[in-house]
């Protein structure tokens, strides 16, 4: 257990103080009328009332996802929210304000903060109450809140009586009875290790605490808030598990999927380009995409090679997933789009151009256009491109993807070969592993050397090495399925059934 006393500790209190203290100045000349009136007027704008009390942390106007948020925390007293916000997306900070709203202005008495251990869940402690004692304007409008011999990092009652308490996952939760009021707020944040969430069985065990030792410290009769926040950081984690039972279930990702910034007035499209382009792909996907990327057993690692000139194919498609209304597992969030272009030849399939990214539908059909003027610059003679366009998605193609083409036409003067693929398709995952997987075994799917290491076949690779039942996002294997397929379809491969041929040795 962290002490009071901790260097750290007490390096971060003083730096943090020193920031409330500085962000928090005071009106000497308002009078006490004037300051009654201010106070019922913020209290009434929630909103507001942050900005003002809080002006540390209110760095940006929020995102209509946090004034949607508040409105349901601060409107249900009786409440159970997960929230799966990206990093940057102040998740802690906003529940933050909520709850010290409804503490500082009596509508909740008995806070509980829970962390995956108590030191983690003393630290998420350290800004309540670094803003109850050190706060001028709280100080001003609702007098001091430090009560003396009840203030430790771990637990403290203010003045007016709300009681808070630091506890750490799998601590017994009794004795946070405060003057016959049981907890009627309970924070879970970041609750979830990288080591546990590769063991199912202690996720289940860290479940059923909170569900029967935290959960059961609440009234029956007394409203509940329940607010936990953290990231996805594995298919099955607390966070995902307590989801199951929530009032809400809120994902929300750094870009949007139009892959557009969330919180554009905190981070900007070239703030998050330049933090994403520090680290992998997959690294990105999961901390803020709450996207886990795990390494599937359907393709352990891709072959790349030489290839052969794309003219020389018996037949070359190129094939775009736009990636909308698709019946898969990620809910639209998660989800991106690709274009690839594949070539056959002599039983083999050659990846040749791709793109992958979760993009804007305008930068979308860029991508197309981009095919056509490759296969034109390798003088391909037939071209074929195919868009997949099931009945969910037909709409979306009518609607917002063929206008986009027909502005770029007249903008690019060029006129794409464009067949939409209405094939009823059956599960996604079944469909990629049952048709790229035996070409990708005997060795016939090859992808160009010259893909390597750029950041379209990264984020390809790991969306291929990811593949498995539960994978969230598979929309590069899903578009590559999608022309293996259609060139099977074309008799390149008879009666649509992969036939094992010599192999070819090509050399540019």
């Amino acid at each position: 257990m962290a002490k009071t006393t901790n260097k750290q500790y007490l390096q971060d209190w003083q730096a943090f103080q020193k920031g409330i203290i500085a962000s928090s100045s005071i009106d000497p000349g308002e009078s006490e009328a004037e300051k009654i009136k201010r106070v019922k007027r913020l209290e009434q704008n929630p909103e507001e009332w942050f900005k003002y009390y809080f002006s540390l942390f209110y760095s940006a106007e929020p995102a209509p996802f946090h004034l949607k948020a508040s409105k349901r925390i601060l409107n249900n007293p009786e409440w159970f929210e997960v929230r799966a916000w990206s990093r940057e997306l102040a998740k802690s900070a906003r529940t933050m304000m909520e709850v010290l709203f409804l503490a500082i202005t009596g509508k909740k008495k008995n806070v509980i903060m829970v962390s995956a251990t108590l030191t983690d869940a003393e630290r998420l402690l350290l800004p309540y109450k670094s803003l109850l004692e050190s706060n001028l304007r709280i100080k001003n409008d609702y007098g001091d809140q430090e009560s003396p011999g009840n203030w430790t990092s771990t637990e403290f009652i203010t003045k007016p009586g709300v009681s808070f308490r630091a506890i750490g996952a799998g601590q017994s939760p009794r004795g946070t009875r405060k003057d016959e009021v049981r907890p009627d707020v309970i924070l879970v944040d970041d609750i979830d290790t990288d080591e546990e969430v590769r063991n199912p069985e202690r996720i289940d065990k860290k479940v059923e605490w909170v569900e029967k030792a935290l959960f059961g410290t609440r009234s029956i009769s007394n409203p509940m808030l329940i607010i936990v926040c953290g990231n996805i950081i594995a298919k099955k984690t607390t966070v995902t598990e307590l989801a199951k039972k929530a009032d809400c279930f809120e994902v929300i990702n750094i870009r949007d999927k139009e892959g557009k910034s969330t919180w554009p007035t905190k981070n900007t499209e070239e703030m998050i380009d330049r933090t994403l382009s520090k680290i992998s792909y997959n690294a990105a996907q999961g901390e803020y995409f709450n996207n886990p990327m795990k390494r599937g057993k359907v393709f352990k690692q891709l072959k790349y090679g030489r290839v052969p000139a794309i003219n020389k194919c018996e037949k070359v498609v190129v094939y775009a997933d736009p990636s909308t209304s698709n019946k898969d597992k990620s809910g639209g969030s998660a989800s991106s789009k690709a274009v690839v272009i594949i070539g056959y030849l002599h039983f083999q399939f050659f990846v040749y151009w791709l793109r992958v990214d979760q993009t804007s539908n305008s930068k979308f059909v860029d991508w197309l256009f981009d095919a056509n003027e490759y296969l034109t610059k390798m003088k391909v003679d037939v071209k074929r491109i195919w868009i997949e366009n099931n009945s969910l998605q037909d709409p979306f193609y009518e609607q917002v993807i063929q206008p986009e083409i027909r502005k770029r036409s007249i903008i690019r003067k060029a006129r794409l070969p464009i067949s939409k693929d209405i094939r009823n398709k059956p599960d996604k995952y079944f469909r990629i592993e049952g048709t790229l997987e035996p070409i990708h075994r005997d060795g016939d799917l090859i992808f160009d050397e010259k893909l390597k290491d750029t950041q379209d076949m990264e984020r390809a690779e790991d969306q291929m090495l990811d593949v498995s039942p539960s994978s969230k996002m598979m929309d590069f294997p899903d578009a590559l399925e999608g022309g293996v397929h259609k060139l099977q379809e074309a008799n390149v491969v008879m009666e649509n059934t992969y036939i094992v041929g010599k192999r070819v040795s090509f050399k540019n």
